[in-house]
């Protein structure tokens, strides 16, 4: 369904489902970082995604620009750039002490070689460090796809034990979607979590503004091509998005039906910048009005 934005209802739940959004950006994106306290509302939450040779310092340093800019700074723990339990201990103390960091989004990270003794995000959260330093609100990955790398029984299996970890430890959970170009299988993914009895709050990733060459390079890079190829098949919406056009379509059909079915359990939305936090902020500021 490619619904545009043309009645009072439809543009009302998109409003609300934008209502504390969180935005991605990687520690390497210093144009966004430093534009952060003036294209975002204070406290917004930001999410640092790591890159693969990344450093304890690269990250603790984002997080720390984003404190200082009023946001809540919300850094990727990636299991595979972790050399040891120590180095672990050592980042998260400094994160919770010099970025005020009490949450985290806890991934196992997609380098073939492990840094060190860490290859999985269950593995992190099973050292009690989250908790030993407050930070207390965990984020674990979904897919709406599936993972191009893990089947899906692995995935459903690693979710589960990171919730009872993280529950045993006093954590809350929430979960954040890879992001996907239709609206079908985030609230495919929705329904099935919920009739699993799972019932952590969900929060549905999409790609914000970005050229047709962004979006293509990272729909393959992070397995999202089925949505992709039918996107390609679906009309004025596909050619649309794949031009750079907003994610309006997309969001308003979720907007509705997280109207229609509150047991979905939708949060918000995380956007993906692809190095363009001014445009997805941009955009959001013009639906919010």
């Amino acid at each position: 369904m490619a619904t545009t934005i043309h009645d009072s209802e439809a543009k009302a739940a998109l409003a609300r489902l934008l209502d504390n959004y969180s935005a991605e950006l990687t520690t390497r994106d210093h144009k966004s970082l430093d534009a952060a306290a003036d294209i975002l509302r204070p406290q917004t939450r930001v999410f640092v995604a790591a890159m693969p040779r990344d450093t304890a310092d690269d990250m603790i340093a984002a997080a720390i620009r984003l404190h200082r800019a009023n946001m809540v700074a919300i850094p990727h723990i990636v299991a595979r750039n972790i050399r040891d339990e120590a180095t672990l201990d050592r980042m998260l103390a400094r994160l919770s002490a010099e970025a005020g960091v009490d949450r985290a989004h806890v991934v196992g990270g997609d380098r073939d070689d492990p840094a060190g003794a860490f290859d999985s995000a269950l593995q992190l959260l099973e050292t009690g460090l989250f908790a030993k330093y407050g930070i207390n609100r965990i984020a674990i990955a979904c897919y709406p796809e599936g993972h191009p790398r893990i089947p899906d029984a692995v995935l459903e299996q690693a979710r589960a034990d990171k919730t009872r970890v993280a529950a045993g430890q006093g954590l809350s959970v929430w979960l954040v979607s890879q992001f996907a170009f239709e609206a079908g299988p985030i609230l495919g993914l929705a329904r099935r979590m919920r009739a699993q009895g799972i019932t952590d709050p969900y929060r549905v990733g999409v790609a914000g503004p970005a050229s047709h060459a962004t979006l293509l390079k990272f729909a393959l890079m992070c397995g999202v091509g089925a949505s992709l190829r039918a996107l390609r098949e679906r009309g004025d919406f596909a050619r649309n998005m794949l031009a750079g056009e907003t994610p309006e379509a997309l969001l308003t059909e979720i907007a509705l039906a997280r109207e229609a079915e509150p047991s979905l359990g939708i949060a918000g939305v995380h956007f993906f910048t692809f190095g363009s936090l001014m445009k997805t902020a941009e955009w959001v500021e013009s639906v919010r009005g």
